[in-house]
């Protein structure tokens, strides 16, 4: 049983103050995340604060020490309804546009990380959206060979060429059954309650939690049934509930 964090919507536009919370906390446990940058936000719901011209530099910091540095769609706006591949949300900023657009999306996107100093090697995108034609768009203008989504146990490959790392939680909770857990964070939306919680759980949790380089990715096979079954469960649910 492994526990990994993931950091989503670093850009700079970002909440510095709650950011710099939780990256304090990290840093006292020697917890390495993931982190989630979009590369040209222009989505205003996730433009929390006024332009912060050292945001690279601070990206930068983070590939030093050891974060994931992941591509986080490009400018994080909802152009379908699609849920494509994995559905968690009718909307998406990728899934259901033609390839030819969101080839050039995730070519302008990687572009600019790269442009700062940054290798990401991870691909999620807003609302966990997206398709076929955004699989083979990384695959044909990026290097980027490894998703973080979907609701599963444990990495699997996917498409042949990539590995998915499953991304299950938004918010940490006890975890009865073995696998990788990846719990998803927003500093952004975090309150000072939630962020007392987000240190509590590592305080009580810290010898679980590995990093995204610890994961023994040359050992990752197809994708097991009991985790389909899951995954099936998991999106059955929640469109009950919707």
């Amino acid at each position: 049983m492994k526990y990994l964090v993931r950091l989503d919507d670093a850009c700079p536009y970002m909440d510095k103050k709650k950011w710099n919370q939780v990256e304090v906390i990290l840093n006292r446990y020697g917890i390495k995340p993931m982190v989630g940058i979009i590369p040209n936000n222009e989505d205003p719901v996730t433009m929390v604060a006024p332009l912060d011209v050292e945001f690279w530099i601070k990206a930068q910091e983070w590939g030093k020490k050891g974060w994931t540095i992941a591509l986080h769609g490009y400018n994080h706006c909802y152009a379908t309804e699609c849920g494509g591949i994995n559905p968690i949300h009718k909307r998406s900023e990728f899934a259901g546009l033609p390839y030819e657009e969101q080839k050039e999306k995730i070519e302008r996107g990687y572009q600019i990380l790269l442009q700062n100093g940054l290798n990401p090697t991870y691909f999620f995108a807003p609302s966990h959206t997206y398709d076929a034609n955004t699989v083979k768009a990384l695959k044909d203008v990026t290097s980027i060979r490894l998703l973080s989504d979907t609701m599963a146990r444990w990495p699997y490959k996917f498409d042949d060429n990539f590995v998915i790392v499953p991304c299950q939680m938004g918010r940490f909770r006890n975890i009865p059954l073995n696998g990788y857990w990846t719990f998803c964070f927003h500093p952004n939306t975090m309150n000072d309650d939630a962020i007392f919680e987000f240190e509590k759980f590592i305080a009580s949790n810290k010898e679980k939690f590995i990093s995204f380089d610890d994961i023994p990715l040359d050992k990752v096979g197809d994708k097991k049934t009991i985790d389909k079954l899951l995954n099936f469960i998991y999106l059955s649910l929640r469109k009950i509930k919707k």
